[in-house]
């Protein structure tokens, strides 16, 4: 008690008891002494940007203020575009907030004193962890500070959280929303050494679009080779023979003495010529490669003399991780996450290192699966906002451009994306070519100029006009072998003038647009697409289900069945109770008779039926037809097709082929958002037969975590509920199982489809043991 007898002297205390005295000392430091919470706000986001107030130069972050980047050249940094940003905090786990209060001000020195000019929405009574922006009028170009208080349940005070900073910029037809400059990272090899011909060999460990930084010591000006590759012809040689895998060899001419060189790639002209996504000035052209080899050089190269520099849209590495019994699986889970953020190198979602452009259907599966891995919503929005009006040509790709919109409201909670363009949106879903009984067609009705004009078609596909079905892609080719039986990726689809998957991505789009119908209060056209989905439901089993098995024909005139017309019906909700067991026979015994891409709707369905075990055996399988496969050729991105046997013109840098990112973590874990914003999420793992599992995820909310591990006695799960999140839990039965323990406490539960179906569960850490 030494230590009291300074306190007594500070606080005036003459004679007071020892215990008396500590018992002071204890409420002293409690915060609930002066009514103030320990609940405090943090990672602010700003139009959903977390890191809206860094600044970079050349992609590489600097230690410059936002208000110093501005009033000097060379610097990058966050736009936030709306003229009221959704504000965005969240609170630590286990912890709830009753009210909020947010302050804006146009200067530090303003907010740390107290005066925000800019706005103060004093206390607001509200559980929510996210509010539109309500003060005075943004100025473009200005720089806004803005920091967050919250109240707990006892109705304490919070601290205010860190201050964050962003600059406001009005938003143009052509940068309609906020997002982030793209970033780099100087990266070293992992391996490196001189080869018996005097030549340098570097291997980075994985692929990444970057450019190639050498410190070089010359005897004499001289020409040098660089040659860089994706894959290896053998070891320590370059594949310079693959096709569309990536192979550059380029000259450098090189100074006399030791010197510093960034090796500029060339423009590519073939791919310019299709209009791509180009790289910013202040990056430069990249290239993607994983190898690189130096010779002809009569000198020398040190230890660290070469470096790449990778370049990317933010990615948080550490925001998501997984780990299960089977290694497999888990190695398939690196390569897609990686994946994310190796093909983010334009800050648009695009189809690869080919063509670099946006693809409605890519983009689907890329928005789902970075959303899996880093709470990063911009490059989604920014790309939907591309594609609205930079249309392609398959017609299911058109009606996915309603999926990305209510992903983005869903997974955010702000309807800015859904109210700006709802009425794109409701062009998008093809309702002129509609027939009496509601099905679609792109051939049995003329796609008028007008039509076309309105969804932005104005130009010729590849010699096509208007709107095409696709069904799967490649949709021809000549292999076939034991996982499947028909060339192509289509499983023999017959297309007719009425398509069952067209129709069927059509019914989702209709049953969206009634739920952002009414998410936006439009109540009499909530009213009318849901009206529609039914008319379209019952048309479809008229059309398409063949009475005598149950299972979905491919179209209107013809008998066919194929994988595709029945796992799109199945993911989409189009296949009545009765004929599951049929769908689901059938869809099985078709394997992986799909692209990488159909892989995301099959992998949907089989989850959607319960048939947990037949998908992970598809996750983790070794065949030529999987993601392993993939690892096993070499690569380190998702390929763009299963191999180049079905597709030989594959990329080996595409995103579409990274569904297990988006499925382990949605479908596998079952963790999902029930309600916009995520203010209340699923949890309904399906993990077949793993032993053990973990996962980590983010939501704009926060983090979740799922462990479960299996031992002879009980199934044991751990969960993870973010700061003002609610979760609806429901874990699978044990064989035998008789008792439920939830956080230490005996529970009774019934049997749910197989499913303990738990009360909803609050923020914080929560034990399960199921013996």
């Amino acid at each position: 008690m030494q230590g009291n007898k300074k306190v007594r002297r500070q606080f005036g205390f003459g004679s007071v008891s020892e215990s008396l005295l500590a018992l002071f000392i204890s409420l002293l430091t409690a915060s609930s002494l002066f009514g103030q919470s320990s609940l405090q706000p943090y990672r602010l986001r700003a139009d959903g940007l977390l890191h809206a107030g860094k600044v970079w130069k050349n992609g590489l972050p600097v230690n410059t203020s936002l208000a110093a980047a501005q009033k000097q050249n060379g610097f990058q940094f966050p736009l936030v575009r709306s003229a009221a940003p959704m504000l965005y905090w969240e609170l630590p786990a286990a912890l709830s907030s009753t009210a909020y209060r947010i302050q804006v001000a146009s200067s530090l020195q303003q907010l740390e004193t107290g005066k925000p000019d800019w706005w103060d929405s004093h206390r607001i009574n509200s559980t929510a962890t996210k509010a539109r922006y309500s003060g005075k009028a943004l100025s473009s170009g200005a720089v806004y500070y803005w920091r967050v208080q919250v109240w707990d349940l006892q109705k304490r005070a919070s601290a205010f959280s860190p201050i964050s900073s962003f600059v406001y910029q009005t938003a143009d037809t052509a940068e309609p929303f906020s997002y982030y400059p793209l970033t780099a990272e100087i990266q070293q090899p992992i391996r490196h050494y001189q080869k018996a011909d005097g030549s340098y060999f570097y291997d980075f460990g994985k692929a990444a679009f970057a450019q190639v930084q050498l410190r070089i010591t010359s005897n004499k000006e001289d020409s040098i080779w660089i040659e860089a590759a994706e894959a290896l012809q053998s070891p320590g040689t370059l594949l310079s023979n693959g096709g569309n895998i990536r192979y550059k060899k380029q000259g450098l001419f090189v100074k006399k003495g030791t010197h510093r060189y960034t090796l500029e790639w060339p423009a590519d002209a073939k791919r310019n010529a299709r209009n791509p996504v180009q790289m910013p000035a202040y990056i430069g052209e990249v290239f993607p490669f994983r190898y690189l080899s130096v010779s002809k050089l009569s000198g020398s190269i040190q230890r660290g003399d070469i470096t790449r520099k990778a370049v990317f849209y933010p990615f948080d590495e550490k925001a998501a991780d997984f780990v299960s019994s089977d290694t497999v699986l888990n190695q398939v889970w690196e390569l897609c996450k990686y994946s994310m953020k190796a093909t983010s190198f334009t800050g648009y979602y695009v189809d690869g290192d080919r063509e670099r452009l946006p693809y409605e259907a890519d983009a689907v599966i890329n928005q789902l699966s970075h959303y899996a891995v880093d709470a990063e919503y911009s490059i989604a929005r920014r790309t939907m906002a591309y594609l609205l009006f930079h249309p392609t040509w398959p017609t299911e790709w058109s009606l996915q451009n309603v999926l990305l919109a209510w992903n983005d409201y869903l997974y955010t909670g702000d309807d800015q994306f859904i109210r700006q363009y709802y009425p794109e949106l409701q062009k998008k879903i093809l309702m002129p070519l509609a027939a009496p009984n509601g099905l679609i067609s792109t051939t049995a009705t003329f796609q008028e100029d007008d039509f076309l004009r309105s969804i932005h078609i104005t130009k010729i596909f590849d010699g096509k006009r208007g709107l095409k079905d696709i069904v799967d892609w490649p949709q021809r080719g000549s292999y076939i072998g034991p996982e499947k039986e028909h060339g192509g990726e289509t499983d023999g689809f017959v297309f007719t003038d009425y398509n069952a998957v067209v129709n069927a991505f059509y019914y989702r789009t209709l049953v969206l647009m009634h739920k952002i119908s009414a998410a936006l209060g439009k109540t009499d056209e909530a009213a009318n697409y849901l009206s529609k989905a039914k008319e379209h439901y019952l048309s479809f089993q008229q059309v398409f289900r063949d009475p005598l098995t149950g299972l979905i024909k491919d179209g209107d005139t013809t008998s066919h069945t194929s994988l595709h017309a029945n796992m799109f019906a199945l993911a989409f909700g189009l296949i009545p109770e009765q004929d599951l067991p049929a769908v689901v026979k059938f869809i099985k015994s078709r394997k992986m008779a799909c692209s990488v891409y159909g892989s995301q709707f099959l992998l949907d369905a089989l989850y959607e039926a319960g048939e947990q075990d037949y998908a992970l055996s598809l996750l983790s399988s070794t065949t030529e037809r999987s993601w392993y496969h993939m690892i096993r050729l070499g690569s380190t991105v998702s390929l763009e097709a299963w191999d180049k046997t079905y597709k030989p013109n594959l990329d080996w840098n595409h995103a579409w082929g990274a569904a297990p990112a988006n499925i382990i973590v949605r479908k596998l874990m079952g963790v999902e958002p029930l309600t916009p914003g995520a203010d209340t999420i699923r949890i309904k793992p399906q993990m077949g037969t793993l032993r053990f599992v973990k996962l980590r995820t983010p939501t704009i909310k926060g983090e979740v975590s799922v462990a479960f591990e299996r031992t002879t006695a009980a199934d044991l799960y751990q969960i993870k509920i973010p700061g003002g999140t609610k979760a609806e839990v429901s874990l699978p039965l044990r064989t035998g199982s008789k008792t439920v323990i939830l956080d230490g406490k005996k529970i009774v539960l019934s049997n749910d489809k197989n499913y303990y179906r738990f009360p909803l569960m609050g923020a914080g850490q929560h034990q399960v043991t199921i013996q």
